[in-house]
């Protein structure tokens, strides 16, 4: 039987369908844990006034800290921080001959479950929360480059949107650098992709100057 060392523990290789299994449960795993989005389900289940019908209409943490505001900002933090980790946690169990790339590869479905939740009309957010959380769960290489920039941007700025499109664009760049392997690099450039994609509004009003700087004033 063929052997595989990662990590420092040796792992059996194991055969195209159990791969291919792995792959599968993850895949699906992690889309419907990404489909839970905090946002969503505090302000439509215990609000009830749903987020998405405010300000932006996107079902972030920013949108819903400057709808909402208060304690609640915490559940829906927790909510798109603890999806993410579980994600991850299962991919690199799974992916046990290759826990990096189960952690990118439970991370891309993961985003996908929050920005199109199928339970919520495939409406969901922008993935910046969940995306950072993916970031340090993988590398603290990558979480510094990434959060970095964003909090460096936003701070200087106002701008979340810009340092979130920061931390999408910079996402792959540095996985390339710490990880060089095709696929790997492939699914950090799908993960880094979606979220620059998401903020493609953001990037209009952005160049034509009607972007919203972030305040820690929410509307009434």
């Amino acid at each position: 039987m063929a052997m595989l060392l990662s990590g420092g523990y040796i792992y059996a290789m194991p055969s195209v369908g159990q791969m291919v299994l792995a792959a599968a449960i993850t895949a699906a795993a992690s889309y419907f844990l990404g489909c839970f989005n905090g946002a969503v389900i505090v302000s439509k289940y215990i609000l009830r006034d749903d987020v998405r019908n405010h300000g932006s209409g996107n079902a972030g943490l920013t949108n819903f800290y400057r709808t909402f505001g208060g304690p609640l900002t915490a559940v829906v933090i927790l909510a798109d921080v603890l999806k993410a980790v579980l994600a991850l946690l299962l991919g690199q169990w799974l992916f046990g001959w290759s826990y990096v790339l189960g952690k990118y590869w439970a991370g891309l479905f993961c985003l996908l479950g929050h920005m199109f939740p199928c339970m919520f009309h495939f409406k969901g957010g922008k993935g910046i929360l969940s995306g950072g959380t993916i970031a340090i769960m993988i590398d603290w290489r990558i979480a510094l480059v990434v959060w970095g920039g964003f909090l460096l941007l936003t701070i200087l700025t106002r701008y979340v949107s810009l340092g979130s499109l920061w931390a999408g664009a910079s996402f792959p760049f540095i996985s390339w650098y710490c990880y060089p392997d095709p696929i790997i690099v492939v699914l950090a450039f799908a993960c880094g992709g979606l979220v620059v994609w998401q903020h493609r509004a953001n990037i209009k009003r952005l160049l034509s100057g009607t972007e919203n700087k972030f305040s820690f004033h929410h509307k009434k």
